[in-house]
């Protein structure tokens, strides 16, 4: 047997199917079989999963059978009874939670995800809740960021950017961290978006196969299971609550509960987060957030790009702008003044552009039981969140009527600190 051959024999089978690896993965076929098991789409909803937040057949598929993305991130994984996908689940609602977002993942993260299913953000409407703790000096940790960044969100808004001052942004933003960087020909692109030009022809050609092989990938892999599963944590908080809603007895169930809970310290912190994170250390944590702001930040311009987006979509969006638990910030010397400013910050950002529906909660830290732990709502707190949830997604409200500025993406906003009285024109 000839050399040739002999190469043919060994290599021929792993080149033959390498091109045929290639060719299902290059095929469109795969974007025509949208079936996702109803199971899946369910268990996704609460998953708080990574491969979930990238990807996108599943979330389309969800919010096109009417569940409701609520973007933001750790709070989402306090499950307690009075938990949003928990009182959707108990009460039947006609809408049910789908959550998106998870520890470290904010502004940024959450514009790119919106690029995976803008068609089914038209015109409808969704629940963002905004932590004050994203708008920290430095903004979104590149590392965070990395950890949920999906090339086919980015490859697919490259597809349709179209040089406006929020896909520059996006693209700058998207150059500043790692992942950005991470792909010669994207961060190409990028470049070029970034200083109001067009890719090129050979950066499109190559942003549209590598696009059409991750949405092959996409369909195929990610349509039968989720790795996590909160449905059995849902399910055992929804046997705590009483068969009829009554905000009331609701309330008092939860005034119970949280004392029950909260046991071996002062703050009314949820006993297992205390002991875990905080007991062993607290006394090195007094007045240590003494300096903290969240006053200057480029959080505040990549929350601009979450606001254009759904102004592009028109999508009528809920915010929500929780507290800090108060006795926890009295200790640790966390500024009252500067949280005012903050929130007078956020809120002056949303209703200049025409988004009216805010429930603004930061004054109410000092609730008994509205705080799980130092920064995240829990028992008393999404109880609360439930009497502006359920009425926005349950009743016909104000369609928006949205005027975008980009002053927002300016470092002046940034930095802007209020001083000058500004946020109380």
């Amino acid at each position: 047997m000839s050399m040739k051959k002999r190469l043919f024999m060994i290599f021929g089978p792993i080149f033959a199917a390498a091109l045929l690896m290639l060719a299902v993965f290059l095929s469109p076929l795969w974007s025509s079989l949208n079936y996702v098991n109803p199971k899946v789409v369910n268990n996704a909803a609460s998953s708080l999963s990574p491969q979930v937040l990238k990807g996108q057949l599943i979330k389309r598929n969800a919010l096109e059978h009417g569940y409701v993305p609520f973007f933001g991130s750790s709070e989402w994984s306090r499950f307690d009874p009075f938990h949003p996908a928990v009182l959707a689940a108990k009460y039947d609602r006609s809408y049910q939670p789908f959550l998106l977002g998870a520890r470290g993942s904010q502004s940024l993260t959450h514009f790119f995800v919106m690029q995976s299913i803008n068609p089914q953000l038209k015109n409808k409407k969704a629940v963002v809740f905004v932590s004050p703790q994203w708008f920290t000096p430095k903004g979104e940790d590149p590392n965070a960021f990395s950890f949920y960044y999906s090339p086919l969100q980015t490859t697919s808004w490259i597809k349709r950017e179209s040089g406006s001052k929020m896909d520059r942004y996006a693209a700058y933003r998207l150059l500043q961290m790692p992942s950005g960087n991470s792909d010669r020909e994207i961060a190409g692109a990028l470049a070029r978006i970034a200083a109001g030009l067009k890719p090129t022809t050979s950066q499109m050609t190559y942003v549209n196969i590598r696009n059409r092989i991750l949405l092959n990938e996409d369909q195929i892999f990610s349509r039968y299971r989720v790795p996590l599963n909160n449905e059995k944590t849902i399910d055992k908080n929804e046997e705590l609550l009483p068969n009829q809603y009554n905000y009331q007895k609701l309330d008092q169930l939860a005034g119970k509960i949280g004392a029950e809970k909260t046991t071996s310290n002062d703050f009314q912190i949820d006993n297992t987060f205390w002991n875990r994170r905080l007991k062993s250390h607290v006394k090195k944590l007094k007045n240590f957030q003494a300096h903290m702001s969240y006053v200057k930040s480029p959080e505040y311009s990549d929350f601009q790009l979450m606001l254009n987006q759904f102004a592009n979509d028109h999508t009528n969006v809920l915010f929500i702008i929780p507290p800090i638990n108060a006795k926890w910030q009295k200790y640790t010397g966390m500024s009252s003044a500067m949280l005012a400013t903050f929130d007078k910050k956020i809120t002056y950002q949303l209703r200049s552009q025409g988004f009216n529906h805010i429930d603004d909660l930061s004054h109410d830290g000092n609730v008994p039981y509205f705080m799980a732990d130092t920064i995240h709502p829990g028992w008393r707190g999404w109880l609360t969140l439930d009497k502006a949830i359920r009425p926005f997604l349950t009743e016909k409200v104000p369609s928006p009527r949205y005027r975008i500025d980009n002053y927002y993406y300016s470092k002046e906003w940034q930095n802007e600190s209020g001083s000058d009285n500004h946020f109380d024109d």
